[in-house]
């Protein structure tokens, strides 16, 4: 629990109002130069602190001095700076950049998710060959690191989740392979399932470091057993007493479909896996970028990703991620000469580890919502349990344009591509070539917004118990015990 120093400020500030006051604080050049300190963290904090600095100018006692005051507020503002680099040293749960512990993990995961277990039982279910050959290409180093030996020092991972639509998967490499500064950084791409075509697209890949990593747990990997499909699952809305069969319903009676809870499945392990497990990345500390196989990135994206990551702290303090597109995916932007704070969307979406951390702590709530689809799940309970509205920052202008004609696992194959025509026709302006986002732009705020939120009750598909225990699972395994004498964790749902 973080030590509260200052009070909160007040719960009437609207997420506009909040930007407008610390505008206000801007002006105040010692005052401002202490916002830094507190990136995204203790903002509430910040806003007090500013309610304090603000008023004290027009605090005078009868008999004080000019010069005297001056001396006093000096001394007021160097006793606020140590306390606020002692509430720095300590951390506290924002949504800034952190470095994780020496370990590579979070030291404030404290789990209570109902279960405490031993990483040793672990109930993951037994691996057949090609399972745990994956888990052991999965430590492999990343490819063309003779090609590009060193990534930026201040670059953006990208991550690329897929399955198996590989003209997809053809346009959205091709897109990547025209980014501006794609060579400084690393691109991961995850698989749900083995695919001979995919892989060979993947191997293609020349223009930067690459890494592949396969989901172990994937339903698509056992053929005749859970995760996958097992002789006596219950099918569809069948009676478990009266089939002797095996499986829990969903709300709407029911039963799972491997295929269908795979997407969920494949997003939540990517996630710890790609945080918590893999060498590469477990220690990073900064932004992850997160694209499908069916995103077309523009050129751009990549250099105006940067330049949001850089401008959060300042103009968005209390933005959770940067999003390269809007939340319509139907949308290219407004076209003004501003920045957007809006709804979190799910195209071209980044956090950072402090966001994750948040994330990772509602691993219940995510689990055992009754919805197949990750983002759904995010929007409907998780985002909603953080207990203010998740914003994102973005550019008026989209840099990643969502072009899949179809959901779920189709657009196989020549003929059942769902791409227009055979191919994806996007026109590539100037201006969609190089950065485009502004450091002296204002943010407009757009609120209450359509979609999904707290109350949805889902889609269901998401019913069988075996599919919980198996997500939540997935949110242990890289989390080994504080006490190495007992082994054991817990998920906090706070």
């Amino acid at each position: 629990m973080p030590l509260k120093l200052l009070p909160k400020s007040p719960s009437i500030f609207t997420f506009k109002a909040k930007l407008d006051f610390r505008l206000l604080c801007m002006e105040y050049k010692q005052l401002w130069m202490l916002q830094p300190l507190f990136e995204d963290c203790c903002l509430e904090r910040f806003d007090y602190l500013c309610v304090l600095l603000l008023m004290a100018p027009n605090y005078k006692k009868p008999n004080l001095r000019a010069a005297a005051f001056r001396r006093f507020l000096s001394v007021v503002l160097v006793t606020l700076l140590g306390v606020l680099l002692f509430v720095f040293l300590l951390g506290t749960n924002s949504v800034s950049d952190v470095a994780p512990s020496a370990n590579g993990f979070d030291d404030d995961l404290n789990p209570k998710i109902g279960v405490s277990v031993s990483r040793e039982k672990l109930s993951l279910p037994k691996q057949n060959k090609l399972s745990i050959q994956f888990e052991e290409r999965n430590k492999l180093p990343p490819r063309n690191v003779d090609l590009y030996p060193n990534l930026a020092k201040d670059h953006i991972v990208i991550v690329l989740y897929v399955h198996n639509r590989p003209q997809y998967l053809k346009v959205v490499v091709k897109s990547l392979s025209t980014v501006v500064g794609i060579s400084e950084t690393l691109l991961i791409v995850s698989h749900d399932g083995y695919f001979e075509e995919m892989n060979e697209i993947i191997d293609g890949i020349k223009f930067c470091q690459v890494k592949q990593i396969f989901a172990p747990y994937s339903p698509h990997v056992f053929s005749n057993s859970f995760p996958g499909v097992s002789l006596n699952d219950c099918k569809d809305k069948d009676n478990a007493t009266e089939k002797h069969c095996v499986g829990n319903p969903d709300q709407y009676g029911n039963h799972r479909s491997p295929k269908i809870v795979s997407l969920k499945h494949h997003w939540w392990w990517m996630m710890n896996t790609v945080w918590d497990g893999l060498e590469e990345t477990r220690r990073h500390s900064g932004h992850i970028l997160f694209i499908e196989e069916d995103h077309f990135i523009l050129p751009n994206a990549y250099r105006n990703l940067q330049m949001l990551t850089k401008l959060k702290p300042r103009k968005c303090p209390d933005c959770y991620a940067a999003n390269l597109a809007p939340c319509d995916v139907n949308s290219r932007g407004e076209g003004v000469d501003t920045l957007i704070a809006e709804r979190m969307g799910n195209v071209g979406y980044s956090f950072n580890r402090t966001v994750w951390r948040k994330i990772h702590r509602k691993a219940r709530e995510f689990c055992f919502f009754d919805d197949y689809n990750w983002d759904i799940t995010m929007w409907a309970t998780v985002y909603p349990s953080f207990g203010a509205p998740v914003y994102s920052l973005r550019g008026p202008r989209t840099s990643a344009i969502h072009f899949g004609k179809c959901g779920l696992h189709q657009g196989q194959g020549e003929k059942g591509a769902c791409i227009d025509n055979g191919m994806v026709n996007f026109r590539i302006e100037d201006t969609d070539k190089i950065a485009n986002i502004k450091s002296e732009w204002g943010v407009r705020v757009i609120q209450n917004q359509p979609g999904y939120k707290a109350g949805f009750r889902g889609w269901g598909g998401w019913g069988d118990e075996r599919d919980r225990q198996l997500c939540l699972n997935f949110a242990l395994m890289y989390h080994p015990s504080k006490t190495a004498a007992s082994g054991r964790v817990e998920l906090s749902t706070s």
